[in-house]
């Protein structure tokens, strides 16, 4: 007995050391080989790429996952209680394991062999989601539980029960309450309701199945057996319980609202960022504010989407996309289906004609409703034969439309009228001429069917738009507004291969002695070329630099005179910038800062500011390109292109702070208006990305665009007129010889000068000067038809670059800009244009 009593001692002494060295031994595993818990206080939950407008307005999200994360005492009650009352009732009790529960999944799995519960509490959930895989086995149980402890050892509950409701997957790319509340109710969560919530709460458990958008039989049925528990528990009374069960699933798709249309700026700045920081920007939840105003950005898009329907509708109807056949009762429902495939296009909504009246079609859309669209919103469907020639006007209803066409509707006043996606395409940008902050921008008709930002990428000729930076140089070089050119015929030879270009204005004529400020408000293009080989190339190219532009955009030739040059429309808007703010050289930028996740500030641009005068220390100034006196002299010209040259459409404004040049390409490929106040410079450009004429001119199909962004953007804002700087004086001059006459003439005129260049009373300056190739062959400009075999810069004289406005048959133009007559085209002097 003595010795039995030893061996039960011994195995007691034995087992408990066992025990003991099992205990510790798990302790040890929790405590230095499962994964560091602490990372859970600091965990990185993966959050798209959100973009606002400068004014705090969503633009667009980048990124695979929605998620919001919110934190626990945003997290609303009701559904906290749902949580808990159907996936872990103990939660606040158990240390992170609740062994009843682990006895019934055994219990089950004894029963039935299947491993039909896993006993999971919450916390464990957060183990595996954060730490394991998904894979059902029992050694992964096992580590799952040792997990779970550790957690509710480092952690308190309500973190982690703020970790599994910002972690947890509902379904449809939400990840997250705050994100499944958009997803599937269009609202935050702390605005649902009990039934909705308990929708919410039900679906973790298999979020593919048990959303309401998969399977809605499905998810009511979950969604009332959380009501049942939530009722059971007690969280809910027996009113509350009746009322939310009878509510109708209610849930559908919502996609997250973007309050602001932007998207080539969303893509401009998610390009931006994915060269700082790498594809990490998808997934870190990086806040991005750019320097977009959402008011001007809407009336960017306006502006833009206006004039190309309005430029669409000019050139006439080009027909139905396709016809879906006689429309019957039978294949209405399969016409809705394909009309549900095709994309609604910045706002032009695919339709199907089902009837055809005198004046009237009616049209079924996708939604299955029929509208009927009267002859207001049909007789501007002219027939487009060809590019140059529209059918005549349609008398009737039939002469349009014929049943079974597929058209394109817009809404229009109170109903809609019949539309067509242009093909021509359009861009407008404005920016902030004092620091250069980008502030719209639009860069094509519809980002969907085109992601092609013209703004940034499409290298264009501007035509006659580029000539004030030509009339700056001039100014630098000691010429004035008052300078007379000779508008003579010209004829420049060049030598390699015996053509000849002969220049011409917009109306094959010539007017002889011109002063500056004339020829620029009126888009002189022989007095712009014979202005340029005074002034030299080599000096005019340094020149432009200053504007911004490089080099290798600007052909070596005289035809830059007349725009031949290819530059985007945001450099145009750079450039022009230096006029508007007084001379300063700034660079356009779109991001003004970036917050990571945890809201601090990680980027703060710091632009280059425009400023001569009791400047902020702390701010980074700009280069001066140009003087003052310059850009004020430059302004006043095309202050006066504005009010008595080829941009005096835009006097509908009543803006007199207004400055601004039209421009048309040869054959009118492109078209330009670029603009400014001291306050912004707008660019706007019309073309086809293929390029073909336009067959209007930069006052028709750009300035139109301008004018209404203007009139929207500057509404309700005061009158800014640039200062007249020191330096410039006012002096009256004979508007015929360009002379200095006397105050008191009558007839003279006044005109402003830089004081080093304001001419004596009785002198007036005689345009003298040749032109000289390499060869030694000059050319004397005052000479009418004069000739020369190059220009300056042992160039061909480009016998068909840009020009301004030549008409569709006859060579003339309109009000715009002008043209030119070639004999022969060398290969090497073609019109520039890329895209």
């Amino acid at each position: 007995m003595n010795r039995f009593i030893k061996l039960i001692r011994a195995f007691i002494i034995l087992t408990l050391l066992l025990c003991t060295a099992l205990v510790f031994s798990v302790l040890y595993y929790i405590e230095y080989e499962l994964p560091d818990i602490d990372a859970l206080n600091t965990v990185h939950l993966q959050v798209p790429l959100l973009i606002y407008t400068h004014d705090n307005k969503l633009i667009a999200v980048f990124g695979e996952k929605r998620r919001i994360p919110i934190p626990y005492d945003q997290i609303p009650k009701p559904l906290i209680n749902a949580v808990l009352a159907t996936e872990d009732q103990r939660y606040f009790q158990h240390a992170g394991v609740d062994l009843p529960g682990l006895g019934r999944a055994a219990i089950q799995l004894m029963l039935t062999g299947r491993k039909l519960q896993g006993g999971s509490t919450i916390t464990m959930q957060v183990a595996r989601t954060f730490y394991l895989t998904s894979q059902k086995t029992f050694a992964r149980k096992i580590r799952e539980i040792l997990i779970a402890i550790k957690i509710e050892h480092k952690l308190k509950k309500e973190k982690i029960l703020e970790l599994y409701l910002n972690k947890t997957f509902f379904g449809n790319r939400a990840y997250g309450v705050e994100a499944a509340a958009e997803v599937y109710y269009g609202k935050h969560v702390n605005e649902l309701t009990i039934d909705q919530f308990a929708m919410l709460a039900g679906i973790p458990k298999a979020p593919s199945k048990l959303n309401p958008l998969a399977n809605q039989k499905a998810a009511l049925k979950r969604r009332n057996h959380v009501l049942t528990r939530m009722h059971d528990e007690g969280y809910i009374d027996n009113a509350t319980f009746a009322k939310a069960i009878n509510e109708p699933l209610n849930a559908s798709y919502h996609d997250l609202q973007t309050e602001v249309k932007a998207p080539y700026v969303a893509e401009l700045v998610r390009s931006q960022l994915e060269q700082m920081y790498g594809d990490s920007i998808y997934t870190d939840g990086f806040k991005v504010f750019t320097t977009v105003d959402s008011r001007l950005q809407q009336a960017a898009n306006i502006s833009v989407r206006d004039n190309l329907l309005a430029y669409d509708q000019r050139h006439g109807y080009r027909g139905p996309a396709s016809n879906f056949g006689i429309p019957s009762i039978n294949n209405m429902q399969d016409w809705e289906e394909k009309l549900h495939k095709l994309p609604v296009v910045n706002g032009l909504e695919p339709a199907a004609v089902v009837e055809t009246t005198h004046k009237t079609i009616t049209v079924l859309r996708a939604n299955g409703d029929l509208t009927i669209i009267p002859w207001s919103g049909l007789s501007w469907a002219r027939k487009q034969i060809n590019a140059d020639y529209l059918g005549p006007r349609p008398r009737n209803a039939e002469q349009i439309a014929q049943l079974g066409d597929v058209v394109h509707i817009l809404p229009s006043g109170n109903g809609f009228m019949l539309a067509q996606i242009p093909k021509a395409e359009a861009g407008l940008v404005a920016i902030n001429p004092n620091n250069g902050a980008i502030l719209s921008m639009v860069g094509g008709f519809d980002y969907q069917t085109s992601q092609l930002n013209r703004i940034t990428t499409a290298n264009r000729q501007p035509g006659s738009s580029f000539k004030p930076f030509i009339f700056s140089a001039a100014l630098e070089k000691g010429y004035t507004l008052a300078t007379v050119i000779n508008d003579a015929p010209i004829v420049i030879e060049n030598p390699t291969d015996n053509s000849l270009w002969r220049p011409q204005n917009h109306n094959h004529r010539f007017y002889g002695p011109t002063r500056l400020r004339v020829a620029l408000m009126e888009s002189r293009n022989v007095v712009s070329i014979r202005l340029l080989a005074l002034l030299g190339l080599p000096y005019t190219i340094n020149y432009l630099e200053k504007f911004g532009f490089s080099r290798t955009q600007i052909p070596q030739s005289l035809s830059i005179a007349l725009g031949t040059s290819t530059i985007t429309p945001l450099q145009m808007a750079q450039a022009y910038a230096v006029f508007a703010n007084g001379g300063f050289r700034v660079v356009p930028f779109v991001i003004d800062s970036i917050k990571n996740s945890q809201d601090q500030v990680i980027y703060q641009a710091k632009p280059l500011v425009a400023c001569s005068m009791n400047c902020n220390p702390n701010l980074a100034l700009a280069q001066r390109a140009i003087s003052p006196q310059n850009a004020f002299l430059i302004t006043s010209t095309l202050h006066d292109v504005i009010q008595h040259g080829t941009a005096q459409l835009a006097k509908k404004l009543n803006r007199p702070d207004l400055a601004g040049k039209t421009g048309t390409t040869q054959s009118q490929v492109d078209a330009w208006f670029a603009g400014y106040n001291p306050d912004l410079v707008a660019v706007a450009w019309a073309g086809f990305d293929q390029p073909q004429s336009l067959h209007e001119y930069g006052a028709q199909a750009a300035l139109p665009a301008w004018i209404e962004f203007m009139d929207m953007a500057l509404k309700g804002k005061p009158l800014h007129m640039m200062e007249e700087p020191s330096g410039v004086v006012s002096i009256k001059i004979d508007p015929q010889s360009g002379n200095r006459t006397a105050a008191t003439d009558p007839n003279g005129l006044n005109e402003f000068f830089m004081l080093p260049h304001v001419p004596d009373k009785e002198s007036s300056y005689e345009e003298t000067g040749t032109i000289t190739d390499n060869q030694g062959h000059t050319t004397d400009l005052n000479a009418p038809g004069s000739r020369s075999d190059d220009d300056s810069s042992n160039n061909d004289g480009s016998s068909d670059n840009s020009t301004d406005n030549n008409n569709d048959s006859n060579n003339t133009s309109a009000t715009d800009d002008n043209a030119v007559s070639t004999e022969k085209k060398p290969d090497d002097t073609q019109p520039a244009t890329s895209q």
